[in-house]
């Protein structure tokens, strides 16, 4: 009820300050596990793909988002429960395999589980080379990818932080894709990284972003 509630007020106030644009809508499928695997470049992003695509979507988060004290802690952790996110330790040393985890259960259930490829926010808006564990899924669960792009975000909130602007916002979604074609191949190194490449190509054709053959962590660290 709070999802469906916060998502009409919010939903609201978006649409008329933005007025986003969406392309592409009917590529996700109605029904069944779907995994959307999009560019990331501000942490409004995952507000705006739950804001156009129907059906509900669940995303990973850092579990410090809803680990606050207080009034302010538990109206974070409700504001971030209700838009989808699933709260993962990511910071441990088994972090990335909880993560995984936890997207396989999401689909498993047949919801739409949206994910970052890169891992982390693009630090100077490029798109950057994509980690496998969007190929580990849709192997592990036969669930197709969906690619989409976020466009004009990075105007809303340069830099990911600070009050967000006015500016067009589009939000483009690609063709599905079916990587069945490598059933029980979830471990093979090289099969993974194939797929993720292609998954990563079709982003980049949407978004239009330069892109950059390296990791963002790596990118940001330098």
């Amino acid at each position: 009820m709070s999802r469906i509630v916060l998502k009409a007020i919010l939903g609201f106030v978006m649409r008329v300050l933005y007025r986003p644009k969406v392309e592409g809508m009917e590529r996700i499928p109605a029904t069944g596990p779907v995994i959307l695997a999009g560019n990331h470049v501000t942490f409004i992003d995952s507000l705006f793909l739950g804001l156009v695509v129907k059906r509900p979507v669940y995303f990973i988060g850092k579990d410090e988002y809803v680990t606050g004290k207080g009034l302010k802690g538990r109206l974070m952790a409700w504001f971030f429960t209700s838009t989808g996110m699933i709260p993962v330790d990511r910071d441990g040393g088994h972090g990335g395999v909880a993560a995984l985890m936890t997207g396989r259960r999401v689909l498993e259930e047949g919801k739409v589980f949206g994910i970052y490829p890169e891992g982390t926010r693009s630090p100077d808006g490029r798109l950057y080379r994509g980690r496998t564990g969007i190929a580990r899924l849709t192997l592990m669960t036969g669930a197709p990818v969906v690619p989409f792009a976020m466009v004009g975000t990075d105007k809303v909130q340069p830099g990911g932080k600070g009050r967000p602007r006015i500016a067009p916002v589009t939000v483009r979604f690609g063709e599905a894709l079916d990587f069945s074609r490598y059933d029980g191949m979830d471990r093979d190194r090289y099969v993974l990284r194939a797929v993720t490449d292609e998954v990563m190509s079709d982003v980049m054709e949407l978004s239009g972003q330069e892109y950059v053959d390296m990791y963002a962590t790596k990118a940001r660290a330098a």
